[in-house]
């Protein structure tokens, strides 16, 4: 049966590479747990808010590689820490003053970034930041797996139970607020949700490309669907389709394999936008022969 799969272009570097084997599991916890909240991210009008705190979590992540070096524990816990603190700085400075959430996190993003890149140049190399900012999807060992696991699954749970909560809150917040004491809950839960998930990405694609994953696949999605159920579930689908490919991609064109897999994604964007039924093209001849008729 190996030797049959082998033949084939499309298995035959999972079946003789086991660091292939590796980046495929990471990609599929990815998009079981990343892209779901990608998908509240856009219906929250937040997408670009996800870029901001992809980087968030970069000075923790340069303070753990500064005591510790290439280290899975202290390069996440030093995420954690960093991305948690600027979602409450965000937040609360954006519920107390007049100053938005998208400028208080874009303001905390530049903070981040700019600290973050400082952090790792007094003692890394450009090869270390590199690592850092894009990620080596195919270096992902057994530790970094079962850490990716862990998030995807903490996220697939949380939102299970609070997915009522959690679609009110992106769709409307002032009523969830009106109708219930959980809508801070809901809103704090979900930023805890988004850090763990950049953590997770931040390993496998790098702080630049974690946001990819997240955000590319549920647009394509969204140009298909309508109901946040179906959403979830293509949203996901495309992300595990979509990072297959691109693996396919980096390992018979010898690209790298963190923007290969985004680019193959934003390909499936860009497709979805010409022949998606919710795309403008699909739109304008809908329309089109609806006035004829």
């Amino acid at each position: 049966m190996n030797d049959f799969l082998s033949s084939l272009p499309l298995f035959s570097p999972f079946v003789e590479f086991a660091f292939m084997r590796r980046a495929l599991a990471g990609c599929l916890a990815l998009s079981l747990g990343a892209t779901p909240i990608g998908v509240f991210l856009m219906l929250r009008r937040m997408s670009l808010a996800g870029d901001a705190m992809s980087h968030a979590i970069l000075p923790g992540a340069a303070i753990g590689y500064l005591v510790a070096g290439l280290s899975l524990p202290a390069m996440t816990l030093g995420g954690l820490v960093a991305g948690l603190a600027v979602a409450l700085l965000a937040g609360g400075v954006a519920r107390n003053t007049v100053i938005k959430e998208d400028t208080s996190l874009a303001t905390f993003y530049l903070l981040s970034l700019s600290a973050g890149v400082l952090i790792i140049s007094l003692r890394g190399s450009s090869v270390d930041l590199l690592h850092v900012l894009f990620g080596s999807v195919l270096a992902l060992d057994d530790p970094a797996l079962l850490l990716l696991g862990a998030f995807a699954s903490l996220s697939i749970v949380a939102l299970a139970l609070g997915l009522r909560l959690f679609v009110l809150e992106a769709c409307d917040p002032s009523f969830l607020a009106r109708i219930s004491r959980l809508s801070p809950l809901a809103h704090y839960g979900f930023m805890v949700l988004l850090v763990l998930n950049l953590v997770a990405g931040f390993h496998a694609l790098g702080t630049l490309m974690a946001v990819g994953i997240m955000i590319l696949p549920a647009a394509a999605a969204r140009l298909w669907v309508c109901n946040v159920g179906p959403l979830l579930l293509l949203a996901s689908g495309t992300a595990f389709a979509g990072s297959l490919a691109g693996l396919l991609l980096s390992y018979h064109a010898d690209l790298p394999a963190g923007p290969a897999i985004v680019l193959t994604l934003g390909a499936t964007y860009l497709l979805s936008l010409a022949v998606g039924p919710l795309g403008p093209l699909a739109s304008r001849w809908r329309s089109s022969w609806h006035f004829e008729r």
